[in-house]
């Protein structure tokens, strides 16, 4: 059962270049609609969306859909820019997330073993409980997908699928 006052959906490289990849166990439009959903349900219940994306250092240029997916991103989300695999080293997450409670992340996105995994391990150091959203996430093969959610997530927090995340007032 989830607080919505002390948990933040951390949704991870929901980019149109990304979206767009060859992707396993399932294509990024299919990870999109669950974490679209989620998103939707978060903001209900009054509890943080936050949405990161990449931008690679050095160049004077993103490359074409390295902004999030249009329409993802709503007024009261938090939009963290990264520049490296984890979206906390140098980005302030850890900071605005502390500033508002939050202790419990749920985390999705793309892709598993990468942007989700870093995430995940350095959001573990730092102290928070994790969710794993297993059919909100998905990698660039099915077998690094596994790897991540069958062999570490577990380590780390608790694997759940979209339909099994609740906050307290609705039976969860």
């Amino acid at each position: 059962m989830l607080d919505p006052a002390r948990t933040a959906l951390v949704l991870v490289d929901l980019m149109d270049r990304i979206v767009a990849l060859p992707l396993a166990p399932r294509g990024g439009t299919e990870v999109l609609s669950v974490a679209e959903k989620l998103a939707d349900g978060f903001r209900a219940a009054g509890a943080l969306v936050v949405l990161v994306r990449v931008e690679r250092p050095g160049v004077a240029e993103q490359p074409p859909g390295s902004g999030l997916v249009p329409g993802l991103l709503r007024d009261g989300d938090v939009e963290i820019v990264k520049r490296t695999i984890g979206a906390f080293r140098g980005t302030g997450l850890d900071d605005r997330l502390r500033e508002r409670g939050v202790t419990t992340l749920v985390l999705g996105g793309i892709a598993t073993n990468l942007g989700v995994e870093s995430t995940a391990r350095a959001a573990a150091d730092l102290g928070y409980d994790l969710v794993f959203v297993e059919d909100a996430m998905t990698a660039l093969t099915e077998p690094e997908h596994d790897a991540s959610v069958r062999l570490d997530f577990p380590r780390l927090g608790t694997v759940v699928t979209a339909g099994r995340v609740r906050f307290g007032d609705d039976g969860g």
